[in-house]
């Protein structure tokens, strides 16, 4: 080791010698003085770490086996944060076709807030939302201008839908009806959320769920569909 110690010393003297030597012209040993200086760092840092293992017993064929894989992880994680988008887009497909109708929050390139929904079996998009914290599955309805509540979904959502006035002609998949008009303290669909929204609610038995419309879409700085997936956007 003492030997190992004077032979970097006279290692680094030289170097420093050579550059100071061949300041003026600006290349040592036809490399630009700067390109001479890190090769001839990163040269003893290789030296010392090379004496450092050997002296350490390990064998050389172990050595190179911990590099390879240590190499594999460092390229995989480097492949993972270039793909990440994509693998994210895998990451909705699976969640999406686990949990039917289970939307999926991310953030997009900009740092925007994005929920993915999956088309359902049925050719519509459908959701598992929350309103007024409690648990609430919509359709998303483009032809429909304001959020509808199912009578039943109202009452779980802790409105009193017994004393509403219906006043408000609506259509329906049944047909004709009239709704109430009432305000919602919270809307959640993923991760956005949107609070005192206007919404109506159908009479009983005139609706088998709840439609998520155009007040709380126009709210989105945007959505768009990208074949089976509806991206909303914050």
């Amino acid at each position: 080791m003492p030997r190992l110690f004077w032979i970097i010393i006279a290692l680094i003297a030289g170097t420093t010698l050579l550059l100071i030597a061949n300041t003026g012209s600006g290349t040592t040993l036809g490399l630009a003085n700067d390109q001479f200086a890190r090769l001839a760092y990163m040269s003893i840092w290789g030296i010392v770490i090379a004496a450092g293992l050997l002296g350490s017993g390990i064998p050389l064929s172990h050595f190179l086996r911990n590099m390879a894989m240590w190499l594999v992880i460092l390229m995989a994680l480097v492949a993972g944060y270039q793909y990440r988008y994509e693998l994210q887009d895998i990451g909705h497909r699976v969640t999406a076709g686990l949990v039917p109708g289970s939307p999926v929050s991310a953030r997009d390139g900009d740092g925007a807030v994005t929920v993915t929904l999956a088309k359902a079996e049925n050719g519509h998009f459908e959701v598992k939302g929350s309103v007024n914290s409690a648990s609430v599955s919509f359709m998303v309805d483009t032809g429909a201008s304001s959020i509808v509540l199912s009578y039943d979904d109202a009452r779980r959502a802790g409105l009193n839908p017994d004393r509403l006035a219906y006043r408000t002609p609506i259509m329906t998949a049944n047909g004709s009806a009239t709704a109430a008009i009432v305000m919602l303290d919270e809307i959640r669909i993923g991760a956005i959320v949107r609070r005192n929204i206007r919404a109506m609610v159908a009479q009983e038995g005139r609706m088998d769920g709840s439609l998520l419309g155009m007040n709380f879409l126009n709210t989105l700085s945007g959505f768009s569909v990208r074949g089976d997936r509806l991206i909303l956007s914050e």
